[in-house]
């Protein structure tokens, strides 16, 4: 059935994976007949990618390449490009939406990976695993229960009740812990947490507070010097989701100080671009701080299912113009259509462009047998499926329409 799904020659679409994406994503583009496939282990610079990027159809990445407006100038054939992981900060989503490039990522894929992390290392934490484990490494024998506790009958504080912080606050409560969680947004809570109505309120409540938030201008250092005296004294905090949302030198001077008693940190405001490279943070050799290297989701389940995800996600866009997930071309699931051919048409959301398509293609006597427009503020994405014998003249029409920014004839 998937030889049948493109009038384009599958060993003609250029597939390009960066960053050691998993080889799950090459097995299903093979597996659904699309052989030229190029995998790179590592992220590639703006001059690097530019070089890479003529011809290529279809991009993979992760969190260390990052795509310019002037990478999209030189993509001359590129049609989408999945961001194997949650984040998409290292694209430009403006110059993407403007070149009619669709973007997915997989926003759920390592949700459990990262959720069982924090309950780990909220017991880590509490109990002064990481000191404990130094001493040991180091010959000495450090049997004390001095400042050690369960977690049984404490309270998490989550700041940011999405995917993750929701599977976080399941987790918690099986293991005896009292749930609050804070969002801008009101939200239906799992089990027995509940809502705050202030950020404030949830920090002097909590022995333990985790932080699931986007990076972006809101977030922006959302726990620092201020913040930071809001917490009870002795809490732990965890942060496991983005670089800038905590300001490093008010957390050390709070962990230094003894207001915290400890930190769990993954992501940083600088972070080394490729691996191996090396890493310098404001909070390396504090006590009861564990600093990973922005491992939150790695595991081999998780890679797995981001692999899925994402190049299901591509697939369907490439084969069947689907475009559910997509940050950049606006969103449709549509069903085929038999005894057609369809065509894909992304043009500048300014008005008249679809009056434009439809009095081009009634003017010529061609047939529409199904029609399906969206918009976003910049672009609009029509589909249109088109009677089998004059599909050729209806593709050459629909590229000439002004404002057009893709044409592509799907099967």
């Amino acid at each position: 059935m998937r030889d049948q799904l493109t009038s384009y020659p599958k060993d003609k679409i250029k597939i390009l994976l960066l960053e050691n994406i998993s080889d799950v994503s090459v097995e299903e583009f093979k597996e659904a007949g699309y052989t030229n496939v190029k995998k790179i282990t590592s992220a590639l610079d703006e001059k690097e990618l530019i070089a890479e990027i003529k011809g290529v159809h279809l991009m993979g990445i992760r969190s260390k390449t990052h795509i310019t407006p002037k990478v999209f100038a030189k993509a001359d054939k590129l049609l989408a490009t999945g961001c194997y992981c949650i984040g998409t900060n290292q694209v430009d989503m403006n110059a993407a939406t403007n070149a009619g490039v669709a973007i997915f990522n997989a926003p759920y894929a390592n949700t459990r990976s990262v959720a069982e992390l924090i309950i780990g290392l909220s017991i880590m934490l509490i109990r002064k695993i990481h000191d404990k484990n130094i001493a040991a490494h180091k010959g000495l024998w450090l049997k004390d229960a001095k400042g050690c506790y369960e977690l049984r009958g404490k309270t998490l504080g989550i700041i940011g009740y999405g995917n993750i912080g929701s599977q976080v606050s399941v987790m918690a409560e099986a293991m005896g812990m009292s749930v609050i969680y804070y969002d801008i947004e009101p939200k239906l809570p799992h089990g027995n947490a509940r809502q705050v109505r202030s950020l404030k309120e949830l920090l002097r409540r909590s022995n333990i507070v985790t932080v699931h938030v986007p990076g972006d201008a809101s977030t922006h250092n959302m726990i620092n010097e201020q913040t930071l005296a809001y917490f009870k004294k002795g809490t732990l905090l965890i942060n496991y989701s983005r670089g800038d949302v905590i300001d490093i030198d008010a957390l050390r001077n709070s962990l230094v100080e003894g207001q915290l008693a400890g930190a769990a940190i993954d992501v940083f405001p600088e972070e080394p671009e490729k691996n191996g490279g090396k890493f310098s943070s404001a909070l390396q050799n504090l006590p009861n701080v564990i600093l990973t290297p922005h491992i939150g989701g790695s595991t081999e389940e998780a890679q797995l299912n981001i692999g899925l995800d994402v190049t299901s996600k591509l697939l369907n866009y490439l084969e069947k113009g689907i475009t559910t997930g997509s940050l950049t071309v606006p969103s449709l699931s549509l069903p085929m259509q038999a005894k057609t051919h369809r065509i894909l048409h992304i043009h500048k959301n300014v008005p008249g462009v679809l009056g434009e398509i439809n009095s081009k293609l009634s003017s010529h006597k061609i047939n529409i047998v199904g029609q399906y427009l969206k918009t976003n503020d910049q672009i609009g994405y029509v589909v249109l499926d088109i009677d089998t014998s004059l599909s050729n003249e209806a593709f050459a029409l629909l590229k000439s329409v002004p404002n057009t920014i893709k044409a592509r004839m799907l099967y």
